[in-house]
């Protein structure tokens, strides 16, 4: 999978990017895909995760000279933390992670249900860490544990200080303004992300009936903000500093769009064979 690429002020002005954001970091955002949809936990958008994640192990060696912190400068390895909030810490779904990450990278896990004092974990421990992978699940239940922990203070310094944020399904709704969700049963808009990156998401945009047409919908009507970032399955958008500026894409078929005010669609990768990264 080649690096993600620098795109032009046009296209950036397309996704809603003509306007500065005071968000500052890296964001790459899931539609679906990774290893929470491998039965392998193989992914190559995962793959490139981890390199990214060294990458800035490198960087950050250079720039300060091993002034770092013991966690990171201690090992080669990127530390790599997964928050499974929306799935209710699902202890499966931590083991899949843990199976799909441990040779490559130093895992960690932050779980907010602890069943007892001595089984909190304090999101501080996010500071420390190369790449964070946020889970899927409920994205109104993440929201709201989240706040009541301190966790969106947090998920910010961390990004400020150079780790990357990623996430799927309601790991990627979480970063913008507002998304498409399903955590009240049928699909319906959801008005309260972090607001980390400006419009609204939709996950999964061709893989779950409804989610293309309620999606297209509620932009055009207003009820959620645009611009609309639409997301197949086995791609992802990557943001830096609140501007979108590649995709990624691991299989035939899989893109990601943006939805315009009227629901109008634009293809922003093109799907072909294999693991790539397109330009818009």
């Amino acid at each position: 999978m080649d690096a993600p690429r620098a795109v032009s002020a046009d296209a950036q002005r397309a996704v809603g990017n003509a306007e500065p954001t005071a968000f500052r970091g890296t964001i790459v955002a899931l539609g679906g895909g990774g290893f929470s949809m491998s039965e392998t936990g193989e992914s190559a958008i995962d793959d490139e995760l981890v390199r990214m994640a060294a990458r800035r192990i490198r960087a950050g060696t250079e720039d300060e000279a091993g002034a770092q912190s013991g966690f990171r400068a201690s090992v080669g390895l990127p530390n790599v933390c997964f928050v499974p909030t929306a799935s209710g810490d699902s202890r499966d779904y931590i083991e899949r992670f843990e199976a799909a990450f441990e040779v490559r990278a130093r895992t960690h896990v932050l779980s907010l249900f602890g069943q007892s004092p001595w089984d909190y974990q304090d999101p501080a421990m996010l500071l420390d860490m190369d790449l964070i992978y946020v889970g899927g699940g409920s994205t109104a239940n993440l929201l709201s544990l989240w706040r009541r922990h301190g966790v969106d203070h947090r998920m910010r310094e961390a990004a400020a200080g150079g780790t990357i944020l990623a996430g799927i399904s309601a790991g990627a709704n979480c970063w913008f303004e507002a998304s498409s969700t399903d955590s009240f049963g049928p699909l319906a808009p959801l008005n309260d992300g972090l607001g980390f990156l400006r419009g609204s998401a939709c996950p999964h945009f061709h893989g779950e009936p409804g989610r293309k047409e309620s999606f297209r919908e509620w932009i055009a009507q207003g009820r959620l903000p645009g611009p609309g970032i639409a997301i197949d399955d086995r791609a992802a958008v990557v943001y830096v500093d609140g501007a979108a500026t590649s995709v990624m894409v691991e299989s035939a078929g899989a893109a990601a769009y943006t939805v315009c005010e009227h629901g109008r669609l634009r293809d922003l990768s093109t799907a072909a064979p294999g693991p790539l990264t397109r330009e818009f």
